[in-house]
């Protein structure tokens, strides 16, 4: 099983986060989503294998299929087609295939376009405190984990560093203008509505995800960066959901669960550097990731499916 850290390819790099590097090729431009992993806004040291190429073929797996509510940056996320349109990437196929997209520029703007359809998270902990989540009056005596009675937008500001800042529509507004703001608002709500009923489908309940849209160099508005990811979403399994309690989720939770007992215990302090993986939450991990895309697409991953 080929694990990657990093790519470092012969191209410009563009941007590197957490998990993804950037690069311009051609006119286009490749993502490339690692295997690094990140929690508590620290990047820890042992990757998790498999996951960049959940990541990005669940991706294109969302972006195929909600074309017709708003357009894509997405091109191709077939190593065949990417070599087809851009052959000098050929060469180091082996770095990037399957966990790497060809993309079209555009340019962010800067929120977070966050929709929550089930009380979780800091929408659950805002709540607790005055009963509303980013401007969002909410009925009383609901307990971790419901479902709202309806989905809700609950925009943020982009952090280069550290947690993202919600804050209401209104703010939304100051910050990208009203008429856009309706906009990313409304294909927001309407991507989650698909992809809530989708993932229904399958028995996983999509509680709340994080979408983010951009300019083409053309002028479209276009949905960019991940949609619908484990990393972007909280997937909870239907059959495991009881409110009241936190949820198990379909995503790296078991390194969540081991960083958390390890801070408890006094051993880490959620400070970089992050403490090692062992092999066994390594391994729950990846289980996490590729069940969710096994349920959701009701598929094999590529690289799995074409051994």
């Amino acid at each position: 099983m080929t694990v990657v850290e990093s790519t470092e390819l012969p191209f410009p790099l563009l941007k590197q986060g957490k998990v993804r590097e950037l690069y311009d090729v051609d006119d286009y431009v490749l993502l490339v989503a690692s295997d690094r992993i990140s929690a508590f806004d620290c990047v820890l040291p042992d990757p998790v294998p498999q996951k960049g190429e959940v990541l990005t073929q669940i991706s294109a797996f969302w972006f195929r299929r909600t074309e017709h509510i708003v357009q894509n940056h997405m091109v191709s996320a077939d190593p065949d087609e990417i070599v087809r349109r851009v052959p000098e990437l050929e060469e180091t196929r082996d770095r990037w295939a399957w966990r790497g997209m060809l993309v079209r520029p555009a340019n962010p703007f800067d929120v977070e376009c966050v929709v929550r359809g089930y009380l979780a998270g800091s929408g659950w902990r805002e709540y607790r405190e005055g009963g509303t989540v980013c401007g969002h009056q909410l009925p009383e005596g609901l307990r971790q984990g419901d479902r709202l009675p309806e989905p809700i937008f609950t925009p943020a500001t982009k952090a280069e560093e550290g947690h993202d800042e919600n804050i209401d529509f209104e703010q939304t507004k100051d910050v990208v203008g009203a008429k856009l703001a309706h906009h990313l608002r409304d294909h927001s709500l309407d991507l989650y509505e698909y992809g809530s009923a989708r993932a229904g489908e399958r028995g996983i309940l999509l509680a709340d995800t994080k979408y983010e849209f951009g300019f083409a160099t053309t002028g479209e508005i276009l949905l960019i960066d991940e949609v619908m990811t484990p990393d972007s979403s909280r997937y909870w399994p239907e059959e495991e959901h009881e409110p009241g309690r936190s949820q198990p989720s379909l995503d790296k939770q078991p390194v969540r669960d081991y960083l958390e007992g390890l801070a408890e215990d006094g051993e880490w302090n959620k400070e970089p550097p992050a403490p090692s993986l062992p092999d066994d939450v390594i391994s729950a991990t990846t289980d996490r990731y590729l069940e969710l895309y096994r349920r959701i697409t009701g598929e094999e991953l590529p690289s799995l499916s074409s051994t």
